[in-house]
């Protein structure tokens, strides 16, 4: 395609590490779709023959499914996908086939490729967050008045309710959804027309092509449209603090259904056992989705690197931009898909779980608070006056509740009997219904406006 000028062919070591086929072949619909929008705006403008623009449709149409049907033989030697899909028309309609290229380059066509390919994989990464965040609010509404033991340090802190933890993690996926929104605004922009880095001299519509390719506009300056990977790395970007949050609910999923937590369990198709131990049931699912975090990090990394020290305009370095992207598009999708899975699968033993969020004195928050509230007690003074109850109550193998009112009032005498309604662990959980707390009653509302607010 661009040896016209050359006395030789590649040396070996250089067709192979130049060719990109072997990666860039699932970009295969884009650039076809660009072509084709392509082809129509140069007709539309007279700048080639309707004729001509009518074969190259029907041949690209005639290639794309050929492909999907798995017929199309990649070819090393054209190095990548731009040049097969070229090559191929040209055996299909003969010369009108390299009429195509009329006012673009590889440098634009694949620009915009790729963003279109980046573009669809924000829309199903989307739509994945969206029913992991339908998972955790139905099980959430199960949960509502579930309790369990909220942490902090991982020690015990104090009770809270299942429901209240999991919509925690639907707040995290929201946000995630409105940072792939947010580049995916800045994303859709149209290259196309850029051309190797300085527009064209041709008649062309950029903004026809644009609207075509559900762009909103086309991109304003020509050596930023085939230079800015911008759209790769804000996509890179928001998987890897997707990630993050994927992550911490696996290592929570891992924790809880250990023996030693017993919060959760697994059924037989989201657990492996062991070659040695017949005893084993392991959260592998969960502990594969932690693992992959790292190289979702690192893809990010891996670009930001490429990108960091490239000239304008465009520069061979940036072939190495869509191994990073189509590695984290599939890692993601696949841990959103197995997240959403554990979600809807898991069982909770709920009476374990109520009987630890009762252990560690986690009410004696609750202890303090009423000090305050009863005693009008400054409230650094009442918990100098809890933190003395605790340490009375570890001496006596006791729980804050297991004392008696004669032992309380030997710390603080003006102690009154209505406390032990404090301490009963669901009247503590219930009284938390400041916004965004645990009480049960706001489980539900939460559930609710969830639903409503994330469009589930």
């Amino acid at each position: 395609m661009w040896g016209g000028g050359f006395a030789c062919a590649p040396a070996d070591v250089l067709a192979q590490i130049n060719v990109s086929i072997g990666v860039d072949k699932r970009l295969y619909r884009q650039d076809i779709a660009g072509s084709i929008a392509h082809a129509r705006m140069l007709a539309k403008q007279k700048i080639i023959s309707q004729v001509d623009a009518k074969a190259i449709v029907a041949g690209l149409e005639g290639i794309l499914n050929e492909i999907e049907a798995g017929k199309f033989v990649f070819k090393d030697a054209l190095e990548d996908i731009h040049m097969n899909i070229e090559a191929a028309l040209a055996e299909r309609i003969g010369e009108a086939a390299g009429r195509l290229h009329t006012a673009r380059s590889r440098n634009d066509q694949v620009a915009t490729g790729f963003r279109l390919y980046v573009r669809d994989g924000i829309d199903a990464l989307d739509a994945a967050l969206k029913d992991l965040q339908q998972a955790l609010v139905a099980r959430a509404g199960e949960h509502a008045a579930s309790l369990m033991p909220g942490f902090t340090h991982l020690q015990s802190a104090q009770p809270v309710t299942l429901g209240h933890h999991l919509l925690a993690y639907v707040e995290m996926f929201g946000r995630d959804r409105s940072r792939l929104a947010d580049a995916r605004k800045r994303l859709n922009e149209s290259p196309l027309g850029a051309a190797a880095l300085a527009g064209t001299s041709f008649p062309i519509d950029r903004h026809a092509t644009a609207k075509s390719l559900g762009f909103d506009r086309p991109m304003e300056n020509s050596l930023d449209a085939v230079s800015d990977r911008d759209f790769a790395l804000e996509f890179l970007s928001a998987a890897a603090i997707c990630a993050v949050h994927l992550s911490r609910l696996a290592e929570e999923f891992v924790l809880w259904s250990s023996a030693q937590f017993g919060f959760v369990r697994f059924s037989d198709s989201y657990s492996t056992g062991s070659s040695i131990m017949p005893q084993k049931r392991n959260p592998d699912a969960a502990e594969l989705v932690r693992g992959k975090t790292g190289r979702i990090f690192g893809n990010l990394m891996a670009l930001l690197t490429v990108m960091k020290a490239l000239p304008l305009a465009y520069n061979k370095d940036m072939q190495e931009d869509k191994p990073p992207v189509f590695d984290t598009q599939d890692s993601i999708m696949l841990c959103v898909l197995a997240m959403a899975g554990m979600v809807r699968n898991f069982t909770a033993d709920t009476p374990r779980m109520e009987k630890a969020a009762g252990s560690a004195y986690s009410n004696a928050t609750d202890l303090a608070d009423w000090l305050v509230r009863a005693l009008d007690m400054p409230f650094r003074q009442a918990h100098h006056v809890t933190a003395r109850l605790v340490k009375l109550a570890q001496e006596k193998q006791k729980t804050l509740e297991q004392l008696s009112l004669k032992e309380m009032q030997s710390v603080e005498p003006n102690i009154r009997a209505e406390i032990f309604s404090v301490l009963n662990l669901r009247d503590g959980v219930a009284s938390r219904t400041s916004h965004g707390g645990t009480a049960p009653a706001n489980v539900k509302k939460a559930v609710a406006e969830a639903k409503k607010r994330f469009g589930l």
